[in-house]
C-alpha cells in the first residue's frame, strides 16, 4: 500500500506485530530487558517520555536508530541514537534481529554503536536486540522497519538502466551492452564488487518442505572504481547456474568477501534473468520460452485452486478507488504516477487487494480502462490478473508463496514473461490467471463523523452529538473490531472554549492487531499517528503498510473527520455511535442494553444515547502520553457530566454572519449548525466540505448490476468490453460466415443478457450474394451498405436502410 495522505490523511488497517522482549523479574529500576513494561518504581513504555515517568536509562535500553527503515533485502547501516560506548575498541557489538538473525555491528570513533540490517523474507515492523557482550546478553530493544523493494527510495539502491531491457536481453534485437547506476554517497567507499544473487523456492509446494531462499551466485565486476556506474556485456552463466531465473544485483565495498551476508550493501530491483540465460535461449528464445510457458501451465494444473478465495473485483474504477478497505493502487499501474502500465496496456488504474487470502497467501488485481470500464483478460491481454502469491506478501512471510515481492515474481510475473513477452502464448497464461468479472462484487458500507461532531450511520441517519470525552464509534464482536474516539471542546478566536465538541483521536484494533490510533498533533494541526501507544516517525515514508477494516482519518477544519467501510459480512452485527448495519435507520439509536430509541428523538435524548457509548478504562484504546490527557480523560469520567452542550434550538447568528452563512452552507444543516456553534465560517466551510467528500464516496459506492462477461462467437467478433446494466454488444462474422442469432446483446436490470451468443455458420456474406444477383456494380454498392450499417450500429443507430 503507499497512501499519499500523510498529513492530510492516513489509511488506517490493522495488523498483527510479533512480540517484543518481555520484562524480568529483576532490575525494575533499570529498562534492560524491560522495554514497553509499565510495572515497576518508573517506567519503559513509550508515553513516558510525555509523563517523564520514565527510567533514567530508557533510552540506553529501549533503543532509538537512525535511519529506522531500509529494503527488506538487508544491508542497510544505522546508528543507535542518544547511546554511545566509552571505550568502543572493546566493545563487541552483535544485532538481533527476530531473536534468530543476528548481524555483526561495530562502534564507530566517536562511540556509537551500528548495525547492519540482514537479508529478510518480510516487511514490516522487526523487533531487533542488542549485544555489547559478544552474544552472552541482549538487553536493549528497539523496532526496525523492513520496507518492500518497490518502496525504497531510489537513493538507496542501484537503478537498472533501461530496466525492460535487461529484461528482454536475448530475445529479437535486444543485445549490446547494460548498464547500472547508484549514488556514490549512499556507499562509501573507494573500490565495489558487483554481485548477481538469486531467489528461489524450493520443495513440494504448500508442504512444509517449502522453503525461500536467496543466494549468492557470481560476481559481475570485482574491485573497480565506486564511480557511480558500471557497464558491462552480458555473456550466458555456466549451466550450474541457469536454474536461477529471477534474483537481483548487489553492490558492497571490496573489502568484503564475495558473497559476505549481512553486510553494507546497495541493491537493485528483483527483476527476470533474461541477460544472464543460456545460449538456447539466444539462440532461440521464443521456443525457449514456449517449453517453460507449457512447464509453468503443468506445475499450475497440479497446484491448489486459489481463485475461489479470492475477493470479487469492484466493477468500476470509482468503487475500486473508493473501496479503500479492501483495495489499494497497485505500485505498477498508478494513475496518480502517469499510469505507467507497463504489463496491462489498455488500462490506466490498477489496483490489489489489501490482505491476502487467508488460506493460500494469494491476491487479486483489478484493472480499468480511462472510461472507468473493468478490463478483463477474456477481452484483452492487457486485463486484471489475479495473483497466486500476493505483491505485498502475507504473514508469517518466510514460507512460500507468502514472500513479498518475491512469491508474486516466481508464481505470476515469470510465467507471464514466458509465456506473454518472450513467447506470443499469452492465451495460454490468461486461461490460468482469468480475470474476475465482478457479477458478484459488492460495495462496503459507510459510516461518517466528522465537524462538531455530526455522523451520518451505515444505514444512512443523520445526527449530532456533543459530548466531551471518549466513545466508542464502533463495536463488532464478528471480528472483536473496535473504534473508539476522544472529543473535545473547539475553541472560539477570542480563546474561549466552545459548546460543541470534535474529534481529537481516533483508535482501532480488530481482534489481537496491533492498535492503531491517529490524533490531532497539538503544535501543527496534522495527524499524530500512534502504534500501540508509540507515535510514530514519518520522515522517511509517507505511507503505512498495515491489514484488516477499512478505517481513513483526515483533518477537516479544527477536528478529525473519520471514514469506517465494512463488507456486508457485519450485517447485523455492529454497535455504537456509527448505529446498527443492517438496512434499518429505525434501530440506529440502540444503547448498549439494546432499547431503542425511536427515529423523531429530540437532540436532549440522543445527547444521553450518545452519552450510553462511553469507553472503559479497561478496554480503552486510546493513548494517555501526557499529564493533560491523564487528569482530563483517564482520571475523569469518561463521559463530562458538567459539559453543556450547545443543541440546534439554542443556535442563534446575528444578520450579516447568517447572510453568509446561508451564501455558504445553502441546506447543509451540519455547516449552518457548526457556523453557529463556532461563529467561524471556516469551521462551516470544513464541515461542509466533509459532508460532501463522505456523499461523493456514498455515490461512488453505489452498486452496480453487472451481466458477466460474454463471449463473441467463433468465425466471428464482438464490439464492446462494458457489461454493465444498460451496455449493449454487437457481433459480427469473419468472411465466409454467416450470422444465425440476435445482432446485438443488452445487459438488462435482472443482471442476464437480452441474447445469448450467436454462431457464425458457414455461408456467403449478405454482400457477397447481392454481387451474385446483381452483377459487379451492385457488388460495390452493397459493400457500401454494409458499411453503413456497420458505421450505425457502432453509434447505437438500428435504422437499417438509412442514408449515412
Amino acid at each position: 500500500m503507499k497512501p499519499a495522505l500523510l498529513p492530510w490523511a492516513l489509511l488506517l488497517l490493522a495488523t498483527a506485530l510479533g512480540p517484543g522482549p518481555g520484562p524480568t523479574a529483576d532490575a525494575q529500576e533499570s529498562c534492560s530487558m524491560r522495554c514497553g513494561a509499565l510495572d515497576g518504581p518508573c517506567s519503559c513504555h513509550p508515553t513516558c517520555s510525555g509523563l517523564g515517568t520514565c527510567c533514567l536509562d530508557f533510552r540506553d535500553f529501549c533503543l532509538e536508530i537512525l535511519p529506522y527503515s531500509g529494503s527488506m533485502m538487508g544491508g542497510k547501516d544505522f546508528v543507535v541514537r542518544h547511546f554511545k560506548m566509552s571505550s568502543p575498541t572493546d566493545a563487541s557489538v552483535i544485532c538481533r534481529f527476530k531473536d534468530s538473525i543476528q548481524t555483526l555491528g561495530h562502534v564507530d570513533s566517536s562511540g556509537q554503536v551500528h548495525c547492519v540490517s540482514p537479508l529478510l523474507y518480510e516487511s514490516g515492523r522487526i523487533p531487533f536486540t542488542v549485544s555489547l557482550d559478544n552474544g552472552h546478553s541482549f538487553p536493549r530493544a528497539g523496532t526496525w522497519l523492513a520496507v518492500h523493494p518497490n518502496k525504497v527510495s531510489m537513493m538507496e539502491k542501484s537503478e537498472l538502466v533501461n530496466e525492460t531491457r535487461w529484461q528482454y536481453y536475448g530475445t529479437a534485437n535486444t543485445s549490446g551492452n547494460l548498464s547500472l547506476t547508484w549514488h556514490v554517497k549512499s556507499l562509501p567507499t573507494q573500490t565495489i564488487t558487483i554481485e548477481l544473487w538469486g531467489y528461489e523456492e524450493t520443495g513440494m509446494p504448500y508442504s512444509q518442505e517449502w522453503t525461500a531462499k536467496w543466494s549468492y551466485l557470481y560476481p559481475l565486476a570485482t574491485h573497480i572504481p565506486n564511480s557511480g556506474s558500471f557497464t558491462f556485456t552480458p555473456k550466458p552463466a555456466p549451466p550450474s547456474y541457469q536454474r536461477w531465473r529471477v534474483g537481483a544485483l548487489r553492490i558492497i565495498d571490496s573489502k568484503n568477501y564475495a558473497g559476505q551476508k549481512d553486510v553494507q550493501a546497495l541493491w537493485t530491483n528483483d527483476h527476470a534473468l533474461a541477460w544472464h540465460l543460456s545460449d538456447d535461449f539466444r539462440e532461440d528464445p521464443v521456443a525457449w520460452a514456449r517449453t517453460q510457458c507449457q512447464a509453468w501451465e503443468e506445475l499450475e494444473d497440479q497446484l491448489p485452486n486459489f481463485l475461489e478465495e479470492l475477493p470479487d473485483c469492484p466493477c468500476t474504477l470509482t468503487q475500486a478507488r473508493a473501496d479503500s478497505g479492501r483495495f489499494f493502487t497497485d505500485y505498477g499501474c498508478d494513475m496518480e504516477q502517469g499510469s505507467v502500465c507497463t504489463y496491462h496496456p489498455g488500462a490506466v488504474h490498477c489496483v490489489r487487494s489489501v490482505q491476502a487470502s487467508l488460506r493460500y497467501g494469494s491476491g487479486q488485481q483489478c484493472c480499468y480502462t480511462a472510461d472507468g470500464t473493468q478490463l478483463l483478460t477474456a477481452d484483452s491481454s492487457g486485463g486484471s490478473t489475479p495473483d497466486r502469491g500476493h505483491d505485498w506478501g502475507a504473514p508469517p512471510f518466510r514460507t512460500p508463496p507468502r514472500v513479498p515481492s518475491m512469491s508474486h515474481w516466481l508464481y505470476d510475473v515469470l510465467s507471464f514473461y514466458y509465456c506473454c513477452l518472450w513467447a506470443p502464448d499469452c492465451p495460454r497464461y490468461m486461461q490460468r490467471r482469468p480475470s474476475n468479472d465482478c457479477r458478484n462484487y459488492r460495495p462496503p458500507r459507510l459510516a461518517s463523523a466528522f465537524g462538531d461532531p455530526h455522523f451520518v450511520t451505515f444505514d444512512g441517519t443523520n445526527f449530532t452529538f456533543n459530548g466531551r470525552g471518549e466513545y466508542v464509534l464502533l463495536e463488532a464482536a464478528l471480528t472483536d473490531l473496535r473504534v473508539q474516539a476522544r472529543a473535545q471542546p473547539g475553541t472560539m478566536s477570542n480563546g474561549t472554549e466552545t459548546r460543541g465538541t470534535g474529534l481529537t483521536a481516533v483508535a482501532v484494533q480488530e481482534g489481537n492487531s496491533d492498535v492503531v490510533e491517529v490524533r490531532l498533533a497539538n503544535r501543527t494541526g496534522g495527524l499524530e499517528v500512534l502504534l500501540n501507544q508509540e507515535v510514530l516517525s514519518f520522515t522517511e515514508q509517507s505511507w503505512m503498510d498495515l491489514k484488516g477494516a477499512g478505517l481513513e482519518v483526515s483533518v477537516q477544519g479544527p477536528f478529525l473527520s473519520v471514514s469506517v467501510l465494512l463488507p456486508e459480512k457485519f450485517l447485523t452485527h455492529t454497535h455504537g455511535l456509527l448505529g446498527t448495519l443492517n438496512n434499518d435507520p429505525t434501530d440506529d439509536f440502540t444503547l448498549h442494553s439494546g432499547r431503542v430509541l425511536p427515529p423523531g428523538t429530540s437532540p436532549q435524548e440522543l445527547f444521553l444515547f450518545g452519552a450510553n457509548w462511553t469507553v472503559h478504562n479497561a478496554s480503552s484504546l486510546l493513548t494517555y502520553d501526557s499529564w493533560f490527557l491523564v487528569h482530563n480523560f483517564l482520571y475523569q469520567p469518561k463521559h463530562d457530566p458538567t459539559f453543556e452542550p450547545l443543541f440546534p434550538s439554542e443556535t442563534t447568528l446575528n444578520p450579516s454572519l447568517a447572510q453568509e452563512a446561508a451564501k455558504l452552507c445553502g441546506d447543509d444543516h451540519f455547516c449552518n449548525f457548526d457556523v453557529a456553534a463556532t461563529g467561524s465560517l471556516s469551521t462551516g466551510t470544513a464541515t461542509r466540505v466533509a459532508h460532501q467528500l463522505h456523499q461523493r464516496r456514498m455515490q461512488s459506492l453505489q452498486p452496480v448490476v453487472s451481466c458477466g462477461w460474454l463471449a463473441p462467437p467463433p468465425n466471428g467478433q464482438k464490439e464492446g468490453n462494458r457489461y454493465l446494466a444498460g451496455s449493449t454488444i454487437y457481433f459480427h462474422c469473419d468472411n465466409g460466415y454467416s450470422l444465425a442469432g440476435a445482432e446485438t446483446s443488452t445487459c438488462q436490470a435482472d443482471g442476464t443478457w437480452s441474447s445469448p451468443t450467436p454462431k457464425c455458420q458457414p455461408g456467403r456474406s449478405y454482400a457477397v450474394l447481392l454481387g451474385i444477383i446483381f452483377g459487379g456494380l451492385a457488388v460495390v454498392a452493397a459493400v457500401a451498405l454494409v458499411y453503413v450499417l456497420l458505421r450505425r450500429r457502432k453509434g447505437n443507430t438500428h435504422v437499417w436502410g438509412a442514408q449515412p
